[in-house]
């Protein structure tokens, strides 16, 4: 049977996993998170974590994996903010997270995702 693609079902399921464990507050990037699920499934990179969150993510808190700068998503970067400022995640200015402070580690994915 081979690896999953990057639009099967498992690995739409990876990804989304690993996003709700991220905790409240804290954020952690595309490529990251990529790393993460290429180690469980051995496929796919930061294009297709953003594609599954894309199509799929409406029901996981998407906004905590921003791009390796920091910087929100750009397709729904107001949606992003919004969302950064109510959990009080720390931020350079309004577009970038600042990921020294309030970044994640995925491969701690054990941790729990509230304060």
């Amino acid at each position: 049977m081979g690896n999953p693609s990057s639009d099967g079902d498992d690995y739409v399921e990876v990804v989304l996993s690993l996003v709700e464990r991220i905790p409240w507050g804290r954020a952690t990037t595309y490529g990251d998170l990529a790393e993460v699920v290429r180690e469980r499934t051995g496929t796919g990179g930061p294009r297709q974590v953003g594609r599954v969150l894309s199509m799929h993510g409406g029901g996981v808190p998407w906004w905590r994996v921003v791009r390796a700068d920091g910087r929100l998503p750009a397709h729904n970067e107001d949606a992003a903010r919004q969302n950064h400022l109510a959990e009080g995640t720390a931020m350079l200015g309004p577009e970038r997270v600042d990921l020294r402070t309030a970044g994640w580690d995925p491969h701690d994915s054990d941790s729990p995702n509230r304060p």
